[in-house]
């Protein structure tokens, strides 16, 4: 990223300690809570039949490892995850011993920032986005686009929801989410540098009582330029 959206992303980046703490007690929970990943999974296919074996990719927000990580790696694939919360970054390197797990924030990855973790063929950040306040949005797509190669594939799964760093209940704990309507949701995405080449949006009705039902998106996308 260049200066500009440098200055930009730290004038609007919120505190999340918030957020990793919650994350931090949810443990396992998370993963009981959501058990069916189809969008997930099918995004992993499809960046495993697109890419050759060696290729890196990075699994923003990675949680557990449980089932991208995993999935990537079982498809040849180099795997770096990053996640807020050091108690899922632990887990994950439990489930996927083969992955490479950072506790970090998306705002410090970048190339001769904080967190220098290189260049990547392809991204993913399912459900990891809509923990920002969405003015930071935009400057986390721009890093992303910034991280991936010529032509790099992006996976991105959201909640569709007119929300903008909205408390709400969540397995016990309180985090703050944000959402947009979908046709909003493709302009920003587009505007950040990216095609996407594929969309589909699901009804969901996670396990938990407290989680009400929710319909995510999932954008496959491609670099442009």
């Amino acid at each position: 990223m260049g200066d500009g959206i440098d200055s930009g992303y730290a004038a609007l980046r919120r505190d999340r300690a918030g957020q990793a703490a919650a994350f931090d007690a949810l443990g396992a929970r998370y993963d009981e809570a959501f058990p069916h990943k189809e969008g997930q999974l099918a995004a992993g296919e499809w960046l495993a039949a697109s890419l050759p074996p060696g290729s890196r990719v990075l699994d923003l927000g990675c949680g557990t490892g449980v089932p991208t990580a995993r999935r990537l790696v079982d498809a040849g694939l180099r795997v770096v995850g990053i996640d807020l919360s050091p108690g899922m970054v632990e887990r994950a390197r439990a489930n996927v011993p083969e992955a490479d797990f950072h506790q970090a924030d998306i705002a410090d990855l970048r190339p001769g920032g904080p967190v220098d973790l290189g260049r990547f063929d392809a991204a993913t950040a399912f459900f990891s986005l809509l923990m920002l306040p969405r003015a930071e949005i935009p400057f986390a797509l721009a890093a992303i686009r910034g991280l991936l190669r010529e032509r790099g594939l992006f996976a991105l799964a959201m909640v569709e929801a007119d929300a903008d760093d909205t408390p709400v209940p969540f397995l016990g704990q309180t985090i703050r989410v944000s959402g947009h309507p979908r046709a909003e949701l493709r302009r920003i995405v587009a505007e950040a540098g990216f095609e996407i080449v594929r969309e589909t949006a699901t009804g969901y009705a996670p396990e938990a009582a407290d989680v009400p039902p929710e319909v995510q998106l999932l954008l496959h996308c491609r670099r442009v330029g």
